[in-house]
């Protein structure tokens, strides 16, 4: 547990040391969904009506734009092999990678998706469902796309190759999330649409980093 905290606390170290990355997600985020009362038009029904789904589309692009860089520097400086010499199991160490990144990315999409919500007037019934389902969503974008980083490391142009791997992946944890808000702005039930993506959060935790950790050895050799 000391060696996946320090894995942890390394990566968020390293994330607000820099900056750029999370800023990037942030501002990526930020500027896609300002754009879109430009291009469907002003008229507050239709951006209230579709508000739940520019918030989720726009999220899971921000999410992706970090995502190649994972495992890559550490790949490129020796860091990966390094950390992958000690007694942490691979897969705890894709794990630990996954968390620091959620933190760094996933979280302030979570913080900042009720405030670009509000700019597209979205019903206030939907604020609830989108956050809990962004909660629970984003951490799956983060495990299903290291998945993804993994298979593409060192490969040429790695972002297009992580982007065809990853977007298919993401697309339930899309349509749940939309539905989520849908149900609750029609005032119906949105448990079963919340337990399917805490379900597929739950399979990914064990999966995600088994696939990942296999798909990096044998760039490790």
């Amino acid at each position: 547990m000391s060696a996946f905290l320090a894995v942890v606390g390394r990566d968020l170290r390293l994330a607000l040391r820099q900056g750029s990355d999370a800023a990037l997600v942030i501002a990526f985020f930020v500027l896609a969904v300002t754009m879109f009362p430009f291009g469907v038009g002003p008229e507050l029904q239709l951006l209230s009506r579709i508000a739940a789904g520019i918030v989720w589309v726009t999220a899971l692009l921000a999410a992706l734009l970090s995502l190649d860089r994972l495992f890559q520097q550490d790949f490129e400086d020796g860091s990966l092999e390094a950390m992958a010499l000690t007694p942490l199991p691979l897969a705890a160490l894709v794990l630990a990678k996954c968390l620091a990144h959620w933190l760094t990315t996933g979280v302030p999409l979570v913080l900042v998706a009720p405030l670009l919500a509000a700019l597209l007037h979205l019903d206030g019934a939907g604020y609830g469902p989108l956050m809990l389902g962004m909660a629970l969503g984003t951490p799956s974008l983060s495990l299903v796309g290291a998945v993804g980083a993994a298979l593409s490391l060192g490969a040429r142009r790695a972002g297009v190759l992580l982007s065809l791997l990853v977007l298919p992946l993401y697309i339930p944890v899309l349509i749940f999330g939309v539905a989520a808000v849908d149900q609750a702005v029609a005032g119906l039930a949105i448990r079963p649409h919340l337990l399917i993506l805490a379900a597929f959060l739950v399979a990914a935790l064990p999966l995600a980093p088994w696939a990942a950790s296999a798909a990096l050895r044998p760039a490790l050799e």
